[in-house]
């Protein structure tokens, strides 16, 4: 009984009602089109993976970096599929938590509900951050200079201190006044981003779009101009060797890599505000999608082109390398575009978040008050402002590498279950799929893996034994500290095998699979860290689901 009750799907017909057109209709504005909804994609995609992790990325793979940006495109080509699916079929906001709520069940949404919160509250810590470096060079520029315990977070510099590292941390852990033997540092321009983001959010959807929108063409005018100057600068001779450090080399940057992707789906939450969203939504997903994976590779190539991929590993990449060729004047434009595309990225991130515990709370997972809509702008704004608060206290005491891991596990975690959840949703009559059809809604195109799969699946083990004929041997080595890299590629290679025999006797959609498959690999790249942490994470999420949510939901009290 408990465990049925664990598992209660909410119909799609309901799902509808409460945030479509119908009776329960939560009263957001609908101002979004097509045009508005590929722009915070791209608003939310071409940001801190642009203008920091992208760094990291090149660090760790060298020039073969080029190849992860397009597994990590492949793959969330295949879920922004399954998302524009669900968004077609259940066109509500919520994202991936409403969609694992009508295919998994409660249990499952929940799940998804809390890793969100890693998604788009923690994600923005990370932003903020970042937008904080690049804002602060921007004032040195004009020569203005805030003091250092004002531009640092407090882990950074007392890590610093504790590694007798000189440079901006130390000068903070120096210089920063004391209250009660305690000293006061933190990164005044990431906490004051985040309230002007907070507050543009809270006034209302119509205002953010036009924020959005403008940021959005500056920022690809100026990266436009970061590739042309930059290809001017390229020696081919730096990419060689082109992976360096091997194909793990090129996995290990898989986390700021994939960091960069994480913005797509952040499209679907702004489904009950968009005009046609079972049409609209599917486009502006794909559509930022592929925009911004072509920017992505060009990009790589001409960073690590312009210098060794040894000089990358740094918070500002960009603004690195035109500094290394002495190119001065760019370092201002570079500034100019990180501080507009971070800033795009937290006003997107933060606009998802309270639409999804807004969800949430019409479900009874969470209190009421966080399904509450401003009377007159007509946004979550008890969410909104939570959420402003999620982000903003952190900023106090975590740094960005632990936000950075933390944020990219939680969202491949959803990405596998919207996948799943596609393949677990019941057909639809013919009536059904041809009223999509003529009303123009998006429908992911059957292709039947019963063969396909299998094919696929036993030659890439066949290339593989080509090309890399110690590749399976090292797997199976659980020597010294590679158990913790290794188990998660076997964990791997059973559900390709599970899924092969089941993709045999059900006949399954191969899409869908494919996007199943291509981000449970990406989550064998993650360090065994990242696993715990998310690990801790789910315990408390399931704490509060069965404290609260499991005696509160609707479904519960039906």
């Amino acid at each position: 009984m408990l465990l049925s009750k664990l598992f209660r799907k909410k119909s799609t017909t309901v799902a509808v009602q409460q945030g479509g057109d119908g009776e329960q209709h939560s009263g957001l504005h609908k101002v979004l089109n097509v045009r508005d909804l590929t722009f915070f994609g791209i608003a939310a995609i071409i940001g801190g993976g642009t203008f920091s992790a992208i760094g990291n990325a090149c660090f760790s793979g060298g020039p073969g970096v080029v190849f992860l940006y397009i597994i990590c495109a492949i793959a969330c080509g295949f879920t922004a599929m399954c998302y524009a699916e669900f968004a077609s079929r259940v066109p509500v906001s919520g994202s991936a938590y409403t969609y694992a709520y009508v295919s998994f069940g409660e249990l499952f949404a929940w799940i998804i509900g809390w890793a969100l919160i890693m998604e788009y509250s923690i994600g923005n810590i990370y932003i903020a951050f970042s937008w904080s470096g690049y804002f602060t060079n921007l004032l040195e520029s004009f020569h203005l200079h805030l003091p250092e315990w004002l531009t640092i977070n407090y882990k950074s510099a007392q890590d610093a201190i504790l590694a007798n590292k000189s440079g901006e941390g130390m000068t903070a852990w120096q210089t920063a006044p004391t209250v009660g033997g305690l000293r006061i540092i933190f990164d005044l321009p990431a906490v004051v981003i985040n309230l002007l983001i907070t507050y543009l959010v809270y006034r209302g959807t119509k205002e953010s779009k036009n924020f959005s929108n403008i940021m959005v063409y500056i920022k690809l005018a100026i990266i436009a101009l970061v590739i042309v100057v930059g290809a001017f600068y390229i020696d081919i001779d730096n990419w060689t060797p082109f992976m360096p450090n091997g194909f793990g080399g090129v996995m290990g940057g898989v986390s700021a890599v994939f960091f960069a992707y994480i913005g797509f789906d952040a499209v679907s939450t702004l489904a009950e505000e968009s005009k046609n969203p079972q049409r609209d939504l599917p486009r502006g997903m794909i559509y930022s999608l592929v925009i911004c994976t072509v920017v992505y590779i060009i990009l790589a190539l001409v960073i690590t082109g312009m210098v060794s991929y040894t000089l990358l590993g740094v918070s500002d990449p960009l603004a690195e390398i035109f500094a290394l060729k002495g190119v001065k004047w760019m370092l201002f434009i570079v500034s100019i575009a990180a501080v507009v595309a971070m800033t795009s990225v937290l006003l997107v991130f933060q606009m998802g978040q309270p639409r999804i515990w807004m969800t949430m709370s019409r479900d009874g997972l969470m209190p009421k008050k966080f399904a509450e809509i401003h009377p007159k702008y007509k946004t979550p704004s008890f969410a909104t402002i939570v959420t402003g608060l999620v982000v903003g206290i952190p900023i106090f005491f975590t740094d960005e590498n632990f936000v950075l891991d933390f944020t990219s596990i939680g969202t491949l975690f959803a990405f596998v279950l919207v996948c799943g959840g596609v393949l677990l949703l019941s057909p639809q009559s013919e009536a059904e799929l041809a009223e999509r059809a003529t009303k123009g809604k998006f429908r992911i195109p059957y292709i039947n893996s019963k063969f396909v799969f299998p094919l696929l699946f036993a030659g890439s083990i066949a290339v593989i034994q080509y090309y890399i004929p110690n590749y399976f041997s090292d797997v199976f080595d659980f020597s010294g500290d590679k158990i913790g890299t290794n188990l998660p590629l076997i964990a791997f290679y059973i559900l390709c095998l599970v899924m092969t025999v089941l993709a045999f006797r059900k006949n399954l959609s191969l899409i869908p699979l494919l996007g199943l498959i291509s981000c449970c690999y990406l989550l064998t790249g993650m360090a065994v860290s990242n696993w715990k942490w998310f690990g801790v994470w789910l315990v408390i999420g399931l704490v509060v689901y069965f404290m609260y949510g499991f005696k509160n939901s609707k479904l519960n009290k039906k």
